[in-house]
């Protein structure tokens, strides 16, 4: 699958955070807790640099909770603060709230040392389209400020929102593209919805879900649609999901069309349950990741 990436998208919404992060104490990255490296930017820590990061696995009610527990040590392991939310709930909200606070310690111990009053933390977040970046502003705000489905390449006026006495958040850091070189991240950010349908192909994304699911969650494809042996091809298992169903044309043909939607609808709507569609040991080099970014920002 082949997304269309906009480098002066990139580009510019890379001045406009450095700009910014001039402004904040700390950065809270936002990713979706069912592929968290596919849904950040690859160039994010360039971007933020030496400042402190907490990580956001957001949506990880809808995550594997054994996989995700991975991530966190993913994360943990490469010196990042790392916490599991549900935005639109507020869950894991408190504990986010504690490492916030814990991070910027340093900066209120310096306040006080040079008898400066502390204030409040002052934080940005940042996160690629649609991975709930507004629905935590609102949380943590505690009334709707944000505008929730965040659309690529709009840039809203500079706004502070305070969250109680601790925060401060600074609103529309600008909009981060992940880097679609990799067909996979393509297909992942599909399946959850992150990519507009009107731009995509449904097929190839239908497929790689149950590609994923067979491979990794079986029981749970055949728990679902009644099927005691599902086939291993990822296509003739669709087939079999579509004629379970019902969706057949005349001659007794599959509808594999319907089948498609079917599957894409029901994975984004929860209905399997809590799935993660990439893990730690899906990367067989642990920084093989951030290697290949730095290849790239040289060879650019």
């Amino acid at each position: 699958m082949t997304i269309q990436w906009f480098p002066g998208h990139m580009a510019k919404a890379r001045r406009e955070v450095t700009e910014k992060l001039k402004l904040v104490d700390i950065v809270m990255e936002l990713v979706d807790a069912r592929l968290p490296l596919s849904s950040r930017n690859p160039m994010m820590n360039e971007i933020v640099q030496n400042k402190p990061r907490l990580v956001l696995l957001n949506k990880a009610d809808l995550a594997d909770p054994r996989v995700t527990d991975q991530w966190m040590s993913y994360f943990q392991k490469q010196g990042l603060a790392c916490v599991s939310i549900n935005a639109l709930k507020g869950e894991g909200l408190p504990k986010a709230a504690t490492e916030a606070k814990r991070l910027f310690a340093p900066k209120v111990e310096a306040m006080k040392k040079k008898g400066i009053r502390p204030r409040a933390a002052r934080a940005m977040i940042l996160g690629i389209p649609n991975v709930g970046k507004s629905s935590l502003i609102n949380r943590m705000a505690k009334k709707s400020i944000a505008k929730t489905g965040d659309r690529p390449g709009v840039t809203q006026a500079q706004q502070w929102i305070k969250v109680g006495k601790d925060f401060e958040l600074l609103d529309t850091p600008g909009i981060l593209w992940p880097k679609f070189e990799d067909p996979e991240v393509g297909l992942r950010l599909a399946a959850t919805g992150a990519i507009k349908e009107e731009i995509i192909d449904t097929e190839p994304v239908a497929i790689f879900i149950v590609q994923v699911m067979t491979s990794r969650y079986r029981n749970v494809l055949e728990e679902r649609f009644s099927i005691s042996d599902l086939p291993t091809d990822p296509r003739e298992a669709l087939e079999a999901i579509g004629r379970k169903r019902g969706f057949l044309r005349a001659g007794n043909v599959v509808d594999l069309e319907a089948t498609w939607k079917l599957m894409i609808r029901e994975f984004r709507g929860g209905q399997f349950g809590r799935i993660s569609l990439e893990s730690p040991s899906d990367f067989e080099v642990e920084g093989s990741e951030e290697a290949s970014v730095e290849q790239d920002q040289q060879e650019s």
